[in-house]
């Protein structure tokens, strides 16, 4: 019985694949300009094969029997249109779209992004390009391959805590909305994408603005913005299963679900997933669940979509980093190490008994817990031919800690008096328990909250949005005491409270007129006003007295050159202005750190043909008051930002994709750059005296950390039959610094990774789709770390340096499964 099924289901599956004989390919162009439409919906509706225009606007179905066929094609913020085609040998069509007129989900973003009307630098990334790559991994890692980015995972895979760089700015100066609602953390700036993992299972969309970019809600960005759009409407009902399995037990599941178009009105779609991981640094698993709900009401001119998502995640710290030491197996460094960081003998046991996955922390529940929801209204209405209002509302509930076992820490961090072991009328400081193993947990409950608007006119010459956001973030940061060896408080105990209240409002408007048919003019103004509040006790029992306002305008002016369809000559010169964050207060009681302030300069040529397309870009980024580590330290021992006057980054970034053949296409970038600080000054404390002497060393014209000069990706694709396809993934880094002083023995080597991805898709008569995929990542076993970081001292004038580091995973695979319905 088990054969005669077997042997029945090899036959639905392979039945539609022998009885293919020919090729229908074509392109999708808008009707208006003739510019191809990338990532346009083609499907078969007799078999409902689909497929997804690539970067050229093209389109193929390969092996397809001999008969008649509508070819229905579909675009965001087009008419649909249908072609009937009878094959009876391989044919090309050419498909025009026409503007849609009735309001679409595009609507929701087009504030917030740029075209190829926009003088900035941009790149967009796909659906297709985000369901091929992602296996579970955050969302910075389906992003690696494109311009100016690095990557880098906590635990080594990219599951778990993961950062992007873009241009070398961390992600505390990257602006990141969501459907155009900002999800930057408020306070720190920051951005943390396993508080929504595999968002990219529920993403139409992203675009990547490097510069400054276009006015948008949120944070100002100081190196790029990343603009993430959810799903857009599916008028077609489907049901999806994805599983993945591979190297250091990972796993993910995901379901997902659409009822497709309800009584022409009504969709919704959802989904639930599930990924795990032991991660390649030891003990640093992952446990992520998330979820994303929408239902959307599409009538005429109206459009109402409500959408809920989020996660709740469970992962192990692994956030301390690997010595030097410990990465070049050298026990004379180690024990140096050992010494500088005062470990015990556990601890130190743990270092020389580990290699290059090495964790400094071994207690059980040594672990970040955090669960974050996000409930989006969008409302969108037509009000006439040429004017259109969209709003939303938005609300995020973020609550949960992270837990520590502290060896022998002091107790004057916990605000309690000494213990006294004696009961003797003259204790004596021999009777008094000054430190103490102890665990603790440090607690985020927030609330965040606002509206955000846009007003957009479209006419034949002048396109102008209005709009703008208020925005409000109330945060309550404790911290309690689980357990003490020596008895100083109650059980949860709480050892500190404060609470910071930030308003963010802005408001923006952007017009593009275009004066001739070749010639467009840009400009685009922001105001954004910003208060910050915060009081309480910190965690290092420091008082707490913040109320900061902070008033910036931004302008931004360019102009579109266009000597043809195809061709786009654009240069743009922008402002940007950032507020210190949280810890810029907290770490400097006292003092006053400056905003920082960036004169952005971009100009640059973008040309797509027929089966090839180049961008070349020159920027310039030019800061004043940027906010740098110097090595200074507070009276606790916190490093403190410093701002340095003049800093600047400049360099040329190159994009192209080229289509060798039917089967062949390359998409490949490089970045070159320099990134400066006309002066740095380095502290450094010299503890052979108390208290510690300050001192100082200046160097000039150095490079900025974190920031190499050299980038370069590349994707090679090989379609050698119908649903089978073979890509190599190159990623190059340069050499970076892991610190301003230009220093030859603080920095990250430069590495080379190489990744091999498999594909393989089938259509049968009761699954619409299924997709094999292999993924094998560092497939050359390259030994290398993407992140670091460094700290010294002086001791009677001799120099004592360590420098940690976040080694990635070596050659390792992930298995996926696809099933749609």
């Amino acid at each position: 019985m088990l054969k005669f099924f077997s042997a029945a289901l090899f036959v639905l599956l392979v039945t539609p694949v022998l009885a293919q004989n020919f090729t229908l390919s074509g392109e999708v162009r808008d009707s208006k300009n003739k510019k191809a439409l990338i990532g346009a919906t083609v499907r078969l509706s007799e078999s409902g094969i689909v497929t997804i225009t690539d970067a050229f606007g093209q389109f193929e179905f390969r092996k397809l029997s001999a008969g008649s066929y509508t070819v229905v094609i579909t675009s965001i913020g087009y008419e649909e249109k249908t072609e009937r085609v009878d094959l009876t040998a391989n044919a090309e069509i050419s498909i025009t779209l026409n503007d849609n007129f009735i309001v679409t989900d595009e609507v929701v973003v087009l504030a917030t992004r740029a075209d190829d009307k926009t003088p900035t630098t941009f790149t967009n990334v796909g659906k297709k390009e985000i369901r091929d790559q992602n296996f579970g991994q955050d969302l910075p890692f389906l992003l690696n391959w494109t311009p100016s980015v690095v990557t880098t995972s906590d635990a080594g895979t990219g599951i778990g805590y993961t950062g992007v760089r873009i241009r070398g700015s961390d992600a505390t100066r990257i602006n990141v909305t969501i459907n155009g609602i900002p999800y930057n953390d408020s306070e720190s700036l920051g951005t943390f994408w396993v508080d929504i993992p595999d968002i990219a299972s529920s993403s139409q969309s992203v675009q990547i603005q490097r510069g400054v970019g276009t006015s948008t809600n949120g944070a100002g960005a100081f190196g790029a913005s990343i603009n993430l759009q959810t799903n857009t409407r599916n008028d077609l009902p489907y049901a999806e299963i994805i599983s993945s399995a591979g190297s250091f037990k990972t796993f993910r599941n995901t379901l997902s679900f659409g009822t497709g178009l309800l009584k022409d009105t009504w969709v919704i779609d959802g989904r639930i997933s599930n990924i795990s991981s032991d991660g390649y640094i030891d003990r640093a698993f992952a446990d992520l669940r998330s979820y994303y709900f929408s239902t959307g009401f599409y009538r005429g001119n109206t459009m109402l979509k409500a959408i809920a998502f989020g996660g709740h995640e469970r992962t192990y710290q692994s956030w301390y980093g690997v010595p030097q030491s410990r990465l070049e197996n050298d026990a004379d460094a180690m024990a140096g190490t050992i010494g500088n960081e005062g470990w015990n003998d556990a601890q130190a046991e743990n270092l020389l008994n580990s290699g290059r996955t090495f964790n400094p922390y071994t207690y059980k529940d040594q672990v970040d817990d955090y669960g974050q929801n996000h409930y989006q209204l969008h409302f969108s209405q037509k009000l006439a031919t040429a004017l259109t209002l969209n709003t939303s509302l938005h609300y995020t509930k973020g609550k949960g800690y992270y837990e520590e076992y502290k060896v022998d820490d002091g107790i004057e961090n916990y605000g309690v008096d000494y213990p006294i072991i004696n009961d003797d009328d003259e204790p004596s400081d021999n009777d008094t328990i000054f430190s103490t193993d102890i665990i603790r947990r440090r607690w985020l409950d927030n609330d965040f909250y606002g509206i955000t608007f846009g007003l957009s006119y479209e006419a034949d010459k002048l396109s102008s949005v209005l709009g703008g956001a208020w925005n409000r973030y109330e945060g309550d940061h404790f911290g309690k005491i689980l357990w003490a060896a020596t008895t100083i408080a109650p059980i949860n105990h709480k050892y500190y409270d404060n609470f910071g209240d930030k308003r963010d409002y802005n408001i923006y408007w952007k017009n593009t007129y275009q004066f001739n048919a070749k010639l467009s003019g840009y400009v685009d103004v922001q105001y954004r006003g910003i208060q910050y509040t915060a009081s309480g006790i910190e965690n290092k029992q420091n008082a707490l007295n913040i109320n900061k306002t902070f008033d910036f305008f931004n302008p931004k002016i360019g102009f579109v050159f266009s000597p043809s369809v195809s061709q786009q000559l654009y240069a743009s010169l922008s402002v940007a202005n950032r507020e210190p964050v949280r810890d810029d207060f907290v770490d400097a009681p006292g003092s006053t750190p400056k905003p920082e302030r960036l004169i952005n300069v971009e100009t640059g040529y973008r040309f797509t043909g027929k089966n090839y397309m180049i961008h070349a870009n020159y920027y310039l980024m030019d800061y004043t008051d940027q906010l740098v580590l110097t090595g200074a330290v507070n009276d606790v021992g916190a490093s403190v930002r410093t701002n340095v006057d003049k800093s600047y980054r400049m360099g040329v970034e190159l994009e192209g994709s080229v289509k060798l053949s039917r089967r062949f296409l390359w998409n490949a970038n490089v970045t070159l750059s320099r990134n400066k600080i006309a002066t740095f000054t380095e502290v450094l404390y010299d503890y052979v005296s108390e208290p510690a002497e300050v001192k100082t060393a200046t160097v000039d014209d150095t490079d900025i950390s974190f920031s190499p000069s050299l980038i370069a990706g590349s994707c090679i694709t090989y379609m050698p039959a119908k649903g089978f396809e073979a890509t190599l993934l190159s990623k190059y880094v340069g050499k970076q610094y892991l610190d301003n002083t230009q220093n030859d023995e603080r920095t990250i080597d430069a590495y080379f990774v190489n990744d091999i991805r498999l594909k393989y898709t089938i259509s049968t008569n009761i699954v619409r789709q299924i997709s094999f995929s292999l993924l094998v990542n560092n497939v050359f076993d390259e030994v290398y770390e993407s992140n670091g970081y460094t700290w010294g001292y002086l001791y009677d004038g001799d120099h004592y340096r360590e420098n940690y580091y976040f080694p990635q995973a070596g050659r390792n695979f992930m298995g996926m499964l696809t099933l749609t319905f």
